[in-house]
């Protein structure tokens, strides 16, 4: 059994695991970071990097399809699924030789290997200790599934298998209608597929404000993706021709496959979690507002505690924690202001309070909200997007919360989050000027209605 001293050993090397490493070693430690796997976790390997490769080829898709609505000729001869995951794979593999190119140039010593934490100062890999002052848990999460389902990898499948399918399937139910079965959803229905999505809750991505729900079910509705809401699954049964799930309503659905997305769980067991002493929760370790543990030199990042499922959450507690374990100041994450994008078709994205949440802190005399209708927008009307821009605000007070619906509505999240972060009021943001045309002017316009000077809608 050999020893390596350090000053920060970090078990897992996916966003945030890696984010700590390279913070820490830019504030003067020295590190090691350990994966089973590929350094980049998740995120970069079968999560938001490869399923926002495959929308994007979807989007390809869409716009050959419908290209006639802008004059232009064009024809879809079919989806080369091969050369779409070439595609995919590409940039996959581009990022992770940069990552790796970074975590080497940082002076960071990776380890692939199964760790397990053995005390509360070292984690073990093989027959090598490796001790460090502090200790930071960043093993993540996997999919989860539910009793009775049988995950086969063929016909049952997690989004990790359906990352790295070689044919779009003629039909898919889609079990979950969170972000990673909205997302799929659209990305087979671009290519091809009939979709169904089954939620057991009222809407499809429940965690969202209703009104952005809405406009994503009309959406879908208008694409021709089915979709059932409040519908609870009882049973799953195979077919000559794929599968079959039953709900509790009574009502049988068929397909050729079925996509498993019911939240993922975090990666705790046997990793001697529970022998260091680290408290969890249902699995999750539990950290204080700094990610520290009940343990004094144990810390905990990213999917594997109960913040939001993220890998943009995992970087900002990754650099909380190699900050704070350098002795500068930090403040907690205020976890309501991190933006939150579903990249689907339409983009649902959001930051801040929905109006159920502002209601509940504020009361329902101290809220008021606003909705801009993208079809008073000049370049949505040019990409021929449908949505809107809703505003949830104190009243005469602070924006609270900023939801927004249509094609790449993402990219407005930046300044989003910026308002809702430095608690802007609605006059702070109606005296900023907006370039035209641009997609940012609905939440320039959205806030001047919402001062009292609406420009291009009805006050």
């Amino acid at each position: 059994m050999t020893e390596t001293d350090v000053d920060l050993v970090i078990l897992g090397g996916g966003s945030g695991g890696y984010a700590c490493a390279l913070r820490a070693a830019e504030l003067g430690m020295s590190v090691v970071l350990i994966d089973r796997d590929k350094l980049g976790g998740t995120c970069l390997h079968s999560g938001c990097i490869p399923t926002k490769a495959l929308l994007h080829a979807g989007e390809i898709a869409d716009a050959a399809r419908e290209s006639a609505q802008f004059g232009v000729r064009a024809t879809l001869d079919g989806i080369d699924v091969p050369a779409v995951n070439e595609y995919k794979d590409g940039v996959v593999t581009r990022l992770y030789k940069g990552l790796q190119g970074l975590v080497k140039s940082r002076g960071i010593q990776f380890v692939q290997g199964t760790g397990r934490l053995v005390s509360a100062t070292a984690v073990q890999v093989g027959d090598t200790t490796y001790r460090g002052r502090h200790v930071v848990l960043a093993t993540g999460a996997v999919p989860k599934t539910l009793p009775g389902l049988d995950i086969d990898g063929s016909r049952v499948i997690f989004s990790d298998h359906a990352l790295r399918l070689d044919r779009v399937p003629a039909s898919v139910l889609i079990l979950g209608g969170g972000v990673i079965g909205v997302e799929f959803a659209s990305i087979w229905k671009s290519f091809g597929a009939a979709v169904t999505v089954v939620e057991a809750l009222p809407h499809l991505l429940p965690l969202e404000d209703e009104a952005s729900s809405k406009l994503l079910e009309r959406a879908f509705r208008r694409r021709g993706i089915g979709f059932k809401v409040g519908a609870r699954f009882s049973g799953v049964e195979h077919t000559e021709s794929g599968v079959r799930i039953s709900l509790e309503t009574g009502d049988r659905i068929n397909a050729e496959m079925l996509l498993v997305a019911v939240g993922r769980g975090p990666v705790s067991q046997d990793l001697g979690y529970e022998e260091a002493g680290v408290a969890t929760d249902r699995g999750f370790v539990k950290v204080d507002a700094y990610c520290q543990t009940n343990v004094s030199t144990i810390s905990a990042v990213g999917d594997l505690v109960p913040s939001p499922q993220l890998a943009h959450v995992g970087f900002g507690e990754g650099i909380l924690v190699a900050e704070r374990l350098a002795g500068l100041p930090v403040v907690p994450i205020d976890y309501n202001g991190v933006p939150r994008i579903t990249y689907s078709e339409p983009e649902v994205a959001s930051v801040g309070l929905t109006e159920v949440q502002a209601v509940e802190k504020h009361g329902a005399d101290g809220v008021r909200t606003l909705t801009y209708d993208l079809a008073g927008n000049g370049r949505s009307q040019i990409l021929k997007t449908a949505g809107a821009v809703k505003l949830v605000a104190e009243k005469d007070g602070p924006v609270l919360g900023v939801h927004v619906v249509g094609s790449r509505v993402g990219e407005l999240l930046a300044e989003a989050q910026l308002i809702y972060n430095w608690e802007a009021f609605p006059s702070d943001v109606a005296q900023l000027i907006h370039p035209h045309p641009t997609q940012s002017e609905a939440i320039g316009e959205a806030h001047l209605a919402l001062a009292g000077k609406p420009l291009h809608m009805h006050g």
